[in-house]
């Protein structure tokens, strides 16, 4: 049986390898292993995301990363936001050991590596940031997101990445249908970068504006 990135088990082998992430703010060092998304180079649309995704904002408290793996994203949100929690989830228990790994490694106590189940109920996220498993299929992609970005704050918003062949049109669509407004922050290389606005920000909105008729 073919181990999929996806799996909550990863069946492949254990072959650990050491990556480098490079941005102009931050140098990381990862350990990877079989059966993780982007185990022999940091994959390129995280590194986009990361390059050319918002700036740290100092009002932001609670950060996660949709689908961690061995948490390039994770650890470069935490270095550039050390007085946020950034909290790292994926279904996948190697690429959670290894995010966990990486994290106490470059020495940063801001992170919370959680499976799915574990999160606590009551966080809600000023930002979210994933360059999510597109191939998990339509259906259960959209239940994916429809369950994490839920748990956006009022004036939060989320941030991804998605190669422009694998549907990233159709979700933009999709995302703002659902009550999400979306909008492209940039495209190149082949990937779109999302801006996704909290459902509950267009609610306050449509209050204000129903109070002041």
């Amino acid at each position: 049986m073919v181990t999929q990135y996806f799996d909550a088990e990863p069946t492949a082998d254990s072959e650990r390898l050491t990556v480098k992430l490079s941005l102009p703010d931050a140098s990381l060092e990862l350990t990877t292993d079989r059966g993780v998304f982007g185990r022999m180079r940091v994959d390129p649309g995280s590194k986009l995301l990361l390059l050319d995704g918002p700036q740290p904002t100092t009002g932001d408290r609670e950060l996660l990363d949709l689908g961690c793996g061995y948490g390039p994203i994770a650890l470069t949100l935490a270095t550039r936001n050390p007085n946020a929690r950034v909290w790292a989830t994926d279904i996948n228990r190697r690429a959670r050991d290894l995010c966990r790994h990486n994290a106490s490694e470059a020495g940063l106590s801001n992170v919370s590596v959680v499976a799915p189940e574990d999160m606590p109920t009551d966080v809600g996220f000023d930002r979210i940031w994933s360059n999510p498993p597109i191939r998990i299929g339509k259906a259960s992609l959209h239940e994916l997101l429809s369950t994490w970005l839920d748990r956006l704050t009022p004036t939060g918003t989320a941030h991804l990445v998605v190669q422009k062949h694998l549907g990233s049109d159709s979700l933009m669509r999709w995302l703002t249908r659902s009550g999400w407004p979306t909008e492209r922050r940039s495209s190149r290389a082949g990937y779109r970068l999302l801006d996704v606005a909290s459902k509950k920000n267009t609610d306050v909105d449509r209050q204000d504006e129903t109070d002041r008729l």
